[in-house]
């Protein structure tokens, strides 16, 4: 029997993920089936079942992004996510270069105003 907890993303990029998290002590990655990262109730990244990295980043930085690596923005459940871009393979592989693009995203978020919890008592 498989465990509910179980995901079914490919083992490579999950580990590509961990990978890229491990980058930021402060960071811990959150999510079984749905791996994310938040910070004060901000999601900032966001692995799909597919294996695919959705990283949320500031307009300018976005958009710089966007270009450079001719990507789109990140859609989920047949919606656009405006905030998030679609992280290529080759960067996702890449954890140096794409470490730089993760600082900045969670600085981003950090400059956002926290969101109360939403724990259920």
């Amino acid at each position: 029997m498989s465990s509910p907890k179980k995901n079914n993303i490919p083992a490579d990029k999950l580990e590509l993920y961990e990978k890229l998290v491990a980058t930021n002590p402060k960071v811990e990655r959150k999510g079984a089936a749905n791996p994310y990262t938040s910070l004060n109730g901000h999601m900032f990244t966001y692995l799909n079942p597919a294996g695919t990295l959705a990283l949320r980043l500031p307009a300018e930085e976005r958009e710089k992004f966007l270009k450079k690596y001719k990507t789109t923005l990140f859609e989920a459940y047949g919606a656009v996510m405006k905030e998030y871009v679609t992280v290529p393979d080759s960067l996702l592989k890449n954890t140096k270069e794409l470490a730089n693009y993760f600082a900045l995203s969670y600085q981003y978020v950090g400059s956002l105003k926290p969101k109360p919890s939403q724990k259920k008592s």
